[in-house]
């Protein structure tokens, strides 16, 4: 499996982005797809993730209310909406692909993906 994360750029502050990570196979209907992220200095950190169906979506807490992932299966595209946006958004944000069926707390552990994108760069200017 290949993801290909895009969509990151430059905004400010209060502005929005939408990524997007493609992923190449056809199991990616199955799969969880987190999100997460890595700012500069700082360990990566869990965003989001959605299960196989997009039924059930987990956020970080701080990130509730501003970020939104949703998925089309039939174009093996899943998405991060991010409104509001901070400069501590700031960082690189991959996308990474989990081959377990399994839905919990685990999406939010960077190691059980088997799966991850390069990265996009978010720019967050104040």
């Amino acid at each position: 499996v290949q993801l290909q994360a895009s969509g990151g750029g430059l905004v400010q502050a209060g502005g929005s982005l939408r990524l997007s990570c493609a992923a190449s196979g056809r199991r990616f209907s199955t799969y969880a797809m987190g999100w997460f992220r890595q700012a500069p200095g700082k360990e990566r950190e869990f965003v989001g993730a959605i299960n196989w169906s997009g039924s059930y979506t987990d956020y970080a807490d701080a990130l509730k209310g501003r970020f939104t992932i949703s998925r089309d299966n039939a174009k093996n595209t899943v998405y991060l909406q991010m409104n509001s946006l901070k400069p501590e958004d700031t960082g690189v944000y991959y996308c990474a692909a989990d081959e377990t069926t399994a839905w919990g707390a685990r999406v939010r552990i960077s190691v059980v993906y088997d799966y991850w994108g390069q990265g996009t760069q978010v720019t967050v200017s104040s």
